[in-house]
């Protein structure tokens, strides 16, 4: 049998509406952008980067969409501004996903947005509404802020915002280990603790200390929703995932039971297949 062919994949440098160059990536047979076929935009969370997603741009049961990853400001190899207010405004936020998904020419595509980007999607609906979206998908989602919606790894990310170098690189150590219920193989975990960091400790800081205050949002939402979450999740508690079901009419919660805070990395064969049923159903009443 021969091996399967890698997705053609594309490579962009979107300016965002505040002027900051954003590293995104686009997979998928061409011609891209046509509105011929699905579209998804994965979006990372907290100190990571669009390289988290390489188990979904590589997999097979994902191959008929159109996917785009990206860094957002501040991580990978997007502009790192060193100014705490190019991190705070929602506008800023909601108008770097509305640049990425022009850049590519998507049409109404799904966003999937891991734990941080929960944030990031509520900005881009309370700007710019769900017209230019079909559906949403939060996994392990962060959107709002009482403290029983969380693990105990709070205070390991505020370690990761010292200055000190050591302790910063200790906790960002232990947090990369946290995010998993299970052993995961050495070259991941490396990759993952390198793309953490990538990040300025004064960058994590401006991110960390944004209030997440999303419920309104979430109560308007009038597109599909699925909520995935890691049932032994040290970062965000299932009971943000419950919230969330509980808030957005007619959202789904997909409970992955023995998985941490990173499904989509631990059980990525089930959760690409959900993600594709999930997609096509979205499609299929556009």
């Amino acid at each position: 049998m021969s091996a399967l062919k890698p997705p053609a994949r594309r490579t962009a440098r979107v300016t965002t509406p505040d002027g900051i160059g954003i590293a995104a990536e686009a997979f998928g047979a061409e011609p891209f952008g046509t509105g011929t076929r699905p579209g998804i935009v994965f979006i990372h969370g907290f100190s990571q980067s669009s390289l988290c997603w390489s188990r979904q741009t590589t997999s097979p049961l994902l191959s008929d969409f159109q996917m785009v990853t990206y860094d957002f400001r501040g991580h990978g190899a997007s502009d790192k501004p060193a100014d705490p207010a190019r991190y705070k405004a929602a506008e800023l936020w909601a108008g770097e996903v509305d640049a990425v998904i022009r850049a590519f020419g998507l049409e109404r595509p799904v966003l999937v947005g891991w734990s941080y980007a929960g944030r990031i999607i509520g900005d881009y609906v309370a700007t710019f509404g769900t017209k230019g979206i079909s559906g949403i998908v939060y996994v392990d989602a962060v959107t709002a802020n009482e403290r029983r919606f969380y693990g105990s790894c709070n205070r390991l990310m505020r370690q990761m915002c010292s200055p000190d170098v050591t302790e910063n690189i200790t906790a960002t150590r232990a947090f990369v280990g946290r995010c998993f219920a299970n052993p995961i193989p050495q070259p991941l975990f490396e990759l993952m603790f390198g793309v953490n960091m990538l990040v300025p400790h004064h960058i994590r800081a401006a991110l960390f200390d944004r209030v997440a205050d999303y419920d309104a949002v979430n109560r308007s939402l009038d597109v599909p929703v699925l909520v995935v979450q890691g049932a032994l999740d040290e970062v965000v508690a299932p009971a943000m995932a419950e919230h969330i079901t509980e808030t957005v009419p007619n959202a789904r919660l997909d409970l992955f039971e023995g998985a941490g805070h990173a499904p989509f990395l631990e059980a990525p064969e089930r959760f690409n297949a959900a993600l594709a049923a999930f997609v096509r159903e979205v499609a299929g009443k556009a």
